[in-house]
């Protein structure tokens, strides 16, 4: 078993009832899948380090619990149990914990645990970004490219902006009201990429 701490016992005998036996099936999981784990609290919650890097923490709250793995947003998500924001958020790799059962099966919890280990063991960083997805292609309207052709050098700006800048004017245009509203905002978008601004230029820094 790996390295204890004293505090730890304090925080499970002080947690809610319903978290006590969850809270200490968590911590055995640990030391059972990981013998060189050393325990510790930090931020005032459990952490449970591995070559003195944080390896996952938990959380008890009034009402559920959060088991987070701190390099979350990296791993590999074979049986689906990670929420989609991964690493240190209140509700936790495993979303909101309130039994026993809301956990997966130990086995599935201990491959994820060294899984856990291999990213530390490979040196792999902390982010709390969020894995890439794939990026639906933009569907540009014909009268907006149209448009874009009759303002100077209004087409090769837009074309030039990130996706998300050019999804932020799609969007505004497909939000529109009415027919009057759209070709409206159309016209001040052509103003703003004339002069290659993005839609919220005002708000960037600087």
């Amino acid at each position: 078993m790996g390295k204890t701490d004293p505090r730890v016992d304090v925080y499970i005998d002080k947690a809610a009832p319903y978290a006590v036996p969850i809270l200490g099936h968590l911590r055995e999981l640990v030391h059972e899948a990981c013998p060189d784990v050393a325990e510790a609290i930090k931020w005032g919650v459990p952490s449970f380090d591995y070559k003195g890097k944080i390896l996952c923490q938990v959380a008890a709250f009034k009402q559920h619990l959060g088991f987070g793995f701190w390099l979350g947003a990296h791993m590999n998500d074979p049986e689906k149990i990670l929420t989609p924001v991964g690493g240190n958020t209140a509700m936790g790799s495993l979303g909101k914990v309130r039994t026993l059962a809301d956990l997966p099966a130990d086995d599935v919890l201990i491959r994820y645990i060294r899984h856990a280990m291999e990213l530390i063991d490979s040196g792999v960083k902390f982010t709390r970004e969020k894995p890439v997805t794939e990026q639906k292609p933009l569907v540009i309207p014909d009268d907006f490219l149209d448009l874009l052709q009759t303002g100077e050098n209004a087409f090769d700006n837009f074309q030039k902006m990130s996706y998300s800048h050019k999804k932020e004017y799609l969007d505004w245009f497909a939000d529109a009201k009415s027919e009057p509203t759209r070709l409206r905002r159309q016209e001040k978008a052509l103003a703003q990429l004339e002069e290659g601004k993005s839609m919220h230029w005002k708000y960037e820094k600087r």
